[in-house]
């Protein structure tokens, strides 16, 4: 008779986060704001998104400065040593370089060498599409212990005359270690993108010559993001519990893209999920992009509402139009 051979599965053993130590509260950012001549309060900022503070990173930390803090912390609650990681991959629009990538800066700055690294950028759905590439190539047997990180230093690229959109983001970084497992922890992935829609969130800028051409600070239009999101989340949310043989009554908790709460709120209800399953960590660090998800996932688990066993959903949606869901067993 021959044996079958084990399933190979991919599953999170670790995770780990950091935050910028500059706080700026929605106070700071009014005071800021009025020396341009701009008028805002704490009041609108928080009825409208949720928000109560962000981090902005001093001048020159990177976003693999960043990377760096998450990526230890995250090894630490694996395990694993650096050199344990074949893979490295970081979610990020805010790179260090035009090239190399943040992520083969980022393994230099470990001390390893030799893995496969990149980059991959999806906006603020990057973290759950670079966790969907790490699980295929785990499962792929490509690599047994993959480093996935989302890193972010979007102050870089903040209009600060526009109140609408500078007040919403702050930089941070959070990473987890995904490693080969016999039993199952990544059950299924949704990602999608729709192009028609790049001119509501986007920075629409790049370099050539030694010049700037174009925007190179972030445009976005609320009201259309807001309302193509909360459909998109929930679509995606429904396939992929359908894609594991899920419900929505399976899960235990629920970590969205922290970009504002009332869309993380709206697609909760959607899925008639309780909101104290909501895991919501965007009053103290605002949008920040492909870190947001990783970031609320570790306050999450070192604060000990997600443990081993629970259910939880991963989504994330931003610009390109970008979104998507991963489903896992922690």
């Amino acid at each position: 008779m021959t044996l079958e051979p084990t399933p190979r599965h991919a599953r999170i053993t670790g995770t780990g986060s950091w935050l910028p130590p500059r706080r700026l509260s929605n106070d700071d950012m009014v005071t800021m704001l009025a020396a341009r001549g701009i008028e805002t309060s704490d009041q609108w900022i928080v009825e409208r998104t949720g928000i109560r503070a962000r981090h902005f990173a001093d001048d020159g930390v990177t976003s693999s400065d960043l990377a760096l803090h998450a990526a230890r912390h995250a090894l630490e609650a694996a395990g694993r040593a650096a050199a344990d990681v074949d893979l490295i991959i970081v979610a990020t629009s805010t790179p260090d370089m035009v090239f190399p990538s943040t992520a083969s800066i980022l393994q230099h700055k470990l001390g390893v060498h030799g893995c496969p690294a990149f980059d991959l950028q999806a906006v603020c759905s990057g973290f759950v599409y670079a966790l969907a590439v790490a699980d295929a190539m785990v499962r792929g047997g490509n690599a047994r212990c993959a480093l996935v990180v989302g890193a972010e230093v979007f102050s870089r690229i903040l209009d600060f005359s526009d109140r609408t959109t500078c007040v919403l983001f702050g930089d941070g970084a959070g990473a987890v270690v995904l490693e080969a497992s016999d039993t199952p922890g990544i059950l299924a992935s949704e990602l999608h993108a729709d192009g028609r829609h790049i001119e509501i969130l986007c920075t629409p800028g790049t370099v050539a010559g030694g010049q700037v051409l174009g925007d190179p600070l972030l445009r976005m239009d609320g009201p259309a993001v807001f309302k193509l999101a909360v459909g998109v989340l929930d679509g995606a949310a429904r396939a992929v519990l359908a894609k594991a043989g899920r419900s929505a009554a399976d899960l235990d908790w629920l970590v969205p893209h922290q970009a504002n709460i009332r869309i993380m709120q709206s697609t909760a209800r959607k899925l008639k999920l309780p909101l104290d399953k909501l895991i919501a960590t965007v009053d103290e660090h605002g949008n920040t992009s492909a870190a947001s998800v990783p970031l609320a996932l570790d306050v999450a688990v070192r604060s000990g509402r997600i443990q081993r066993g629970d259910t939880v959903m991963l989504e994330g949606v931003g610009g390109g139009f970008t979104w998507g869901a991963v489903l896992l067993d922690y």
